[in-house]
């Protein structure tokens, strides 16, 4: 029998001047996670682009249980994107999409 993998959803924010498009910004992330734990962890990670609005700077990414310190770690560690200073922090962590979403609306109107 198969085991269910398990998941998590991160919502970020994105701390920069300029817009990036989604395709950027998944590449500035993966580049990160391969530059901290290698081709090997980087596809340990289970990393996956779920939404991104570069109106309003914001993201969430699906990530594997076990690799969610790697993942922050290597967010961490982004200082630039295209050049230009950015910065990604974590906003919050989730199990499901629908809990991910309860709690940033939460956040936002909190």
């Amino acid at each position: 029998m198969l085991k269910k993998v398990k998941r998590r959803y991160l919502a970020l924010s994105i701390d920069s001047q300029e817009s990036f498009s989604s395709d950027e910004f998944i590449n500035v992330v993966w580049l990160a996670v391969q530059k901290l734990f290698g081709e090997y962890g980087a596809s340990q990670t289970g990393l996956r682009l779920i939404d991104y609005d570069a109106g309003s700077r914001f993201a969430v990414i699906r990530v594997s249980h076990a690799a969610v310190e790697q993942v922050r770690a290597a967010l961490a560690a982004v200082t630039e994107i295209r050049r230009k200073p950015a910065a990604i922090h974590v906003t919050t962590i989730s199990g499901t999409l629908k809990a991910l979403y309860r709690r940033i609306n939460s956040l936002r109107k909190g």
